[in-house]
């Protein structure tokens, strides 16, 4: 399958230059591929426009989908998904197969923004519009300590600078956060001084920094919603950190966590050898993938108190 990925996009991958044209090819592209990888059928996915008028700070109407274990729904808490893609490509459907899974395993119910993308909506478009999903739950009295934020790539991106958003501006913290091969420095100093450089499969930390620049547009580069590395990380909860070993992002995924360490926050990184970007992704194919998110909901059920639930096959 690495194989395949190598020898099947990367080459394509690297040819994108930031021309709308080529980002509504990738996306039209990724949307169709993702129809291959099944979610589990027994979740339900509810589409949801919601405005939230109980918290005036919600700017727009919050827009994505919930996705719901058959009679599951504890009742306990919500996981917060944002989904990957550059910040440019992608949606929740690309990503049923990660947060269907995730329904399954934890019996929670998954809220997934179908945050605005770059290049039409740079920076603060996406982070505003997870920012709002955030509120609305906890407009809904979902208490913030049962809730759970998670991404891949980007999403890992949002879900860290959200996380580190409540805490500067006195939202109540969530109670834990899932990361799943986060992209943590869009400038891609980190990512093109990796030794996995050559080896990762998927991931050109060339186009990355391209698709880093769509998203930050005119925006400041030290803004700490961007730069996670450089900002203060006290009295942040508790984060599983989950990267491949071969993949360019590892060595961001392990700057990420010599910051937490130095703050004192709780975190887990596990490095699972051989795996590429967003492994987590094949989880109904790969061996490794389907313990990667069993991990997943194991943290995720210890942190929010949730009773133990049939793990999916």
């Amino acid at each position: 399958m690495t194989t395949a990925v190598r020898l099947g996009v990367r080459p394509f991958a690297g040819r994108i230059k930031g021309r709308s044209a080529t980002i509504r090819f990738w996306r039209s592209l990724l949307g169709a591929g993702s129809r291959c990888l099944r979610p589990d059928p027994r979740v339900s996915v509810e589409p949801i426009i919601d405005p939230c008028v109980e918290d005036p700070g919600v700017k727009r109407a919050v827009r994505g989908e919930w996705l719901r274990s058959p009679g599951r729904s504890t009742g306990q808490g919500a996981i917060l998904y944002l989904h990957g893609g550059g910040y440019a490509i992608c949606s929740p459907r690309t990503h049923r197969v990660i947060t269907a899974r995730l329904a399954m395993d934890t019996g929670l119910p998954v809220l997934v923004p179908d945050y605005r993308l770059a290049p039409e909506h740079p920076f603060p478009a996406a982070f505003e519009d997870c920012l709002d999903a955030y509120r609305l739950l906890l407009a809904r009295g979902v208490p913030a300590e049962h809730i759970i934020v998670a991404g891949d790539s980007s999403g890992g991106h949002l879900a860290t600078a959200l996380t580190a958003e409540a805490c500067r501006t006195g939202l109540p913290s969530p109670g834990g956060v899932v990361l799943f091969s986060p992209w943590v420095d869009l400038t891609g100093e980190l990512a093109m001084a990796s030794e996995m450089r050559r080896h990762d499969p998927y991931i050109d930390p060339a186009v990355a920094t391209r698709f880093g620049r769509l998203y930050v547009g005119a925006g400041d580069w030290t803004d700490p919603r961007l730069s996670l590395l450089t900002c203060p990380s006290e009295e942040l909860p508790p984060f599983l950190i989950q990267v491949g070993g071969i993949e360019v992002l590892r060595a961001e995924a392990e700057a990420l966590a010599e910051v937490l360490d130095e703050a004192g926050s709780p975190f887990d990184l596990q490095i699972w050898p051989g795996q590429m970007h967003v492994f987590q992704i094949f989880n109904r194919m790969l061996p490794e993938a389907d313990e990667a998110m069993r991990e997943a909901g194991r943290f995720i059920r210890e942190v929010v108190g949730v009773d133990s639930v049939t793990e999916a096959a």
